[in-house]
């Protein structure tokens, strides 16, 4: 349903650092990229993808409170790997991994360098 999701940065190198870990980990790499615009994914559509720009209005990019994007993880493993990898690129911790309810869902929360909140996933 989600084709892709864009986020605002006001540097979009040092954000850039912190996507392309993360992509690495999850077996993809930048799809597109122009001046102010870089996004990660697959151009067949495999999965959604995420795009990084300043805002096109000219203003400061800031964090939408209740937003935040959700990385499908192969296994709680891999969970754990895209928090430490986010944390070792400027992120910042919003809840470590462990399980979340009771329903077998298991995620680690984290922020990216502008404050946009992310997390890595499994169901199951």
């Amino acid at each position: 349903m989600i084709g892709y999701v864009t986020l605002g940065t006001n540097d979009l190198a040092r954000a850039a650092t912190f996507y392309d870990a993360i992509a690495a980990e999850l077996g993809t790499k930048r799809m597109m990229e122009f001046d102010g615009f870089i996004a990660w994914g697959s151009l067949e559509g495999e999965a959604a993808g995420i795009g990084l720009t300043k805002p096109f209005d000219g203003n400061p990019a800031t964090v939408g409170n209740g937003v935040m994007v959700a990385l499908e993880a192969k296994d709680k493993d891999q969970v754990h790997r895209l928090y430490e990898i986010a944390l070792a690129n400027g992120g910042t911790c919003d809840g470590p991994p462990g399980p979340r309810g009771d329903e077998g869902f298991y995620a680690g929360y984290f922020r990216d360098p502008d404050g946009n909140k992310l997390n890595a996933f499994i169901m199951g």
